[in-house]
């Protein structure tokens, strides 16, 4: 009885799955929510809405206040400080916000050099970076960043691309289950770096970018004096430039790269300072 020999073919794959994803993306990219940034005109599809995100925002803020109950400032002369900027710049954001937020912050006690901003516009502070902020407006640099995040709505546009990015390597996973496991999983390291290394990470790079600009705006806005931020920067770049990954590996970009994108908006920034600097008092 003459053998059948069955020929394998080097790298199977079953478009099926993959299809089946890739209509799924372009049905999300036409049925997805679309939001224009009020300050750059930039168009961006997201995940979720604004109460959406306001609810996670206030959840996550309850959560870092339980976490860090017995190191939260409650009064004295930093809190002063961080609700006195928070203030200036919440007023400059609301120019031309579509979304109203309910600003709060909250200030921890610790030598980390840090601050975020919840989606909804909840903030959180660590006293480690008012040293390094040096003054009001260098602290206004920080702080216009972290609410830029939230008024842009990063956080629902970049749910919206993992989404998408997830469903697509979904796909070619289910295309390629009659590969050997060994092979599959090498081509799906593969992929998955190339979507980090190729999308994700240049997609928050761009985030950061924009914050990094819309913060400026804010800070010059509220009468602080734009060109303070590049200055902030470079203290930046001083204190932590050691031991940093190379841009192309971080989601943020380095500190050499904002301080050229700062001085090429700082016209913008400076014919705002000039314009609404008279309302308020010298940082």
């Amino acid at each position: 009885m003459p053998i059948k020999l069955e020929r394998k073919h080097a790298f199977p794959l079953t478009l099926a799955p993959i299809l089946i994803a890739l209509g799924f993306v372009l049905f999300k990219l036409y049925t997805a929510s679309k939001v224009t940034n009020p300050e750059t005109g930039r168009v961006a599809r997201v995940a979720l809405s604004p109460e959406q995100e306001q609810r996670l925002g206030i959840e996550a803020y309850a959560q870092v206040q339980r976490d860090e109950a017995g190191k939260i400032v409650q009064s004295g002369p930093d809190v002063e400080l961080v609700k006195r900027v928070t203030n200036r710049l919440a007023r400059a954001a609301a120019e031309k916000a579509v979304v109203k937020y309910n600003w709060e912050v909250s200030v921890i006690q610790s030598n980390e050099r840090n601050a975020f901003c919840l989606p909804g516009g909840k903030i959180v502070v660590y006293t480690g970076i008012i040293p390094i902020a040096k003054n009001e407006a260098g602290l206004a640099t920080v702080l216009g960043h972290e609410m830029a995040h939230a008024t842009s709505r990063h956080s629902a546009e970049r749910l919206f691309r993992s989404q998408i990015v997830q469903t697509i390597l979904g796909g070619v996973q289910g295309g390629l289950m009659d590969m050997d496991p060994a092979q599959r999983q090498a081509v799906m390291g593969a992929l998955g770096a190339g979507a980090k290394y190729g999308a994700t990470l240049p997609f928050s790079r761009s985030q950061e970018s924009e914050a990094d600009h819309i913060g400026l705006l804010y800070m010059a806005r509220a009468g602080y004096d734009p060109r303070e931020s590049i200055a902030f920067w470079k203290r930046m770049d001083e204190q932590l430039s050691k031991g940093a990954p190379s841009e192309f590996l971080s989601d943020h970009p380095s500190h050499n790269t904002r301080i050229g994108h700062l001085q090429t908006w700082m016209p913008q920034a400076q014919q705002e300072y000039n314009q609404h600097h008279n309302r308020a008092p010298a940082a």
